[in-house]
């Protein structure tokens, strides 16, 4: 009787234990029912979480540090983990997103460290091995394939996978792209033992599942807490003397919201960051120790708080501006916001360098789009301005890109704050040459005639390929086929090598393997074709697979002579762009040199600058 009872006790009691990443991870596995929901963080969570990890860790670090100090850094609080502990096994009530996404960025640091002497061993944190079999610290039988392939550095294709397998492939590929360069030197063994033992989370454990459940409703539905959305409404509204003007407020903020609401529920506070950002931001922290958060940064994470503390400076004095300042000023800046984010989602003629920009995992554009925006602008002066703005954007990332630099929240969050303020307010034949002085600064794509593929650039050279595919085509009168290339219609399409992944048909030309495996995946030597081409004809000499490229869009079929046929509209592009096209009838060593300079042309037309003086 009195072990009965004890167990019943235990059944019921609740536990809540503060954790380190190491305490709560090394050795452990933690299931999710069948019933949880699916891993749907995007690409702006992993960048915010990078980023708040990373400026912490920078603000007690110092490089003349030695190892041993990293105990005394600062600590970070991670929030709590929900568990469900039936009878010995974990289950994860609440926290899985973090959880995995903690998991994927642990697989990230053992790679990018796995040829370093001084890597720092964190294989536990990942995975634990019983009885000869590997499991992840997310023991997840849907999830194991794709673990696995990240774990192990080998290509995944998602194609057919859960929404789950999906983005988890998908953050692991942002957090390659996102994760700051400076963190990647000798700082980085740091870095991670900072991670592992400053990193805490509070783990909640019950017995069973009504009482885990009862935890995690009792602090997420009912709850109080106000947001910071919440918080400036009410501020504003309390200093709206006139109840008439108030009411009208209350519901013009309504509507507004509602509004943000329809597009995603995460979209309310990203519209009042980028716009109050884009408007009122003059200061930025600096990268180093002990730099302080500033209006840049503030306004990221309580802009309720900093708009109070600058109500003077932004013309907040008077019942009427609290009045103006949502009347006006919110109303118009939250429907561009909206028009912004609804054309950044869908393909939208006039605005498609919105979706392109998007398409590359940017999320820091938004600030810079709103920036020259006023409430007094007419339609035709704002679709300018916005068109502009974006048409820089995607030329500056492309640039980057081209020239192997990271586009990364990190690495550009004090650009963005420069070229956020050069343009703010200003007006459409302004911005251009602001803009282009800016382009400027930026390598060209000349400079990087060695522009290859590799395996942490895959997903923008796709992007890349399908723009300047695009780009041909539409020259050469063809219809827009940008949004099948990248992946959002029924075909998949995938980038295919011109050249068999064969050494021992080009050994006349490489003394190497190695130096044929580089050469191959030069852009030149690249094309975006559908999935079922590269399945059937990849593995086939450049001679036999030539005649299939005829079939297929107008930079693949450029390498046929019939191409140069009856084709008035490539060829009046050909003419009038000076970019050397021609067929081949073999495909060796010169004709990839040619085929790479040609591409470095094409880009350079895809991206000119003088589109945005066409605008």
């Amino acid at each position: 009787m009195a072990d009965i009872e004890k167990e019943q006790q235990e059944q019921h009691e609740i536990r809540g234990v503060s954790k380190t990443i190491r305490e709560l991870l090394k050795s452990m596995k933690y299931s999710i029912d069948f019933y949880q929901r699916e891993y749907k963080w995007q690409t702006k969570q992993v960048e915010e979480l990078l980023d708040d990890l990373t400026n912490r860790f920078l603000e007690d670090h110092d490089d003349n540090n030695p190892r041993e100090a990293v105990a005394g850094y600062g600590y970070y609080f991670l929030g709590s983990v929900v568990i469900s502990n039936k009878k010995g096994h974990k289950f994860i009530i609440d926290g899985q997103q973090r959880l995995t996404t903690l998991t994927l960025l642990l697989i990230f640091l053992h790679n990018v460290q796995r040829e370093r002497e001084d890597r720092v061993d964190i294989a536990d944190l990942i995975f634990s091995v019983r009885f000869g079999k590997k499991s992840f610290n997310m023991d997840v039988l849907e999830r194991q394939d794709v673990m696995d392939a990240l774990f192990n550095e080998i290509d995944f294709n998602s194609t057919e996978a859960p929404e789950s397998v999906r983005n988890i492939l998908a953050r692991y590929r942002d957090i390659e792209a996102h994760f700051p360069e400076d963190i990647k030197d000798e700082t980085l063994p740091y870095f991670i033992d900072w991670l592992m033992e400053n990193v805490v989370l509070v783990e909640i454990t019950a017995y069973n599942d009504d009482d885990a459940y009862t935890i995690f409703e009792t602090m997420n539905d009912r709850g109080l807490s106000l947001s910071p959305t919440d918080m400036l409404k009410g501020y504003l509204l309390a200093n709206i003397t006139d109840d008439t003007k108030r009411i009208t407020a209350a519901q013009t903020w309504k509507n507004c919201i509602q509004n943000l609401v329809g597009i995603n529920n995460d979209d309310v506070a990203d519209f009042f960051k980028a716009w109050l950002r884009s408007q009122y931001a003059n200061s930025i922290r600096e990268r180093k120790k002990h730099a302080k958060a500033q209006d840049f940064d503030r306004l990221g994470t309580e802009y309720h708080r900093w708009v109070r503390d600058h109500k003077d400076a932004m013309g907040l004095k008077k019942s009427d501006d609290f009045y103006q300042f949502i009347e006006r000023d919110m109303k118009f800046f939250a429907r561009q916001y909206q028009a912004i984010r609804d054309a950044s989602r869908q393909y939208t003629a006039r605005f498609e360098d919105l979706f392109h920009i998007a398409q590359l995992g940017f999320t820091l554009q938004y600030p810079i789009l709103l920036a020259p925006l006023r409430p007094g602008d007419d339609e035709q002066a704002t679709e300018r301005k916005i068109r502009i703005v974006a048409a820089f954007i995607e030329n500056f990332l492309a640039r980057r890109l081209w020239n192997w630099h990271s586009i990364s929240y990190a690495t550009l969050q004090y650009t963005v704050f420069l070229i956020m303020k050069d343009i703010r307010g200003k007006a459409p034949e302004d911005l251009v040459p602001i803009l282009t002085k800016r382009l400027q600064l930026e390598e060209d794509f000349s400079r990087n005639e060695r522009f290859s593929m590799h395996k942490m650039n895959r997903y923008m050279v796709h992007r890349l390929l399908a723009r300047m595919s695009d780009f041909l085509e539409r020259q050469s009168g063809l219809p827009s086929h940008y949004v099948e290339y990248v992946g959002n219609g029924k075909v998949r399409y995938e980038v295919e090598h011109i050249w068999a992944n064969h050494y021992e048909n080009h050994s006349d030309e490489f003394g190497h393997a190695n130096d044929f495996a580089d050469y191959r995946n030069k852009i030149g030597g690249l094309l975006l074709l559908p999935k079922s081409f590269n399945a059937s004809y990849s593995d086939l000499p450049y001679e036999k697979k030539r005649e299939h490229y005829f079939g297929q869009n107008l930079l693949a079929q450029s390498l046929h002579p019939r191409c140069y046929e009856h084709n008035p509209g490539f060829l009046r592009f050909v003419a009038e762009s000076g970019i050397p096209f021609k067929p081949y009838d073999q495909f060796n060593k010169a004709s990839f040199e040619e085929r790479q300079k040609l591409y470095t042309k094409l880009a350079e037309k895809t991206w000119s600058v003088e589109r945005m003086e066409q605008i």
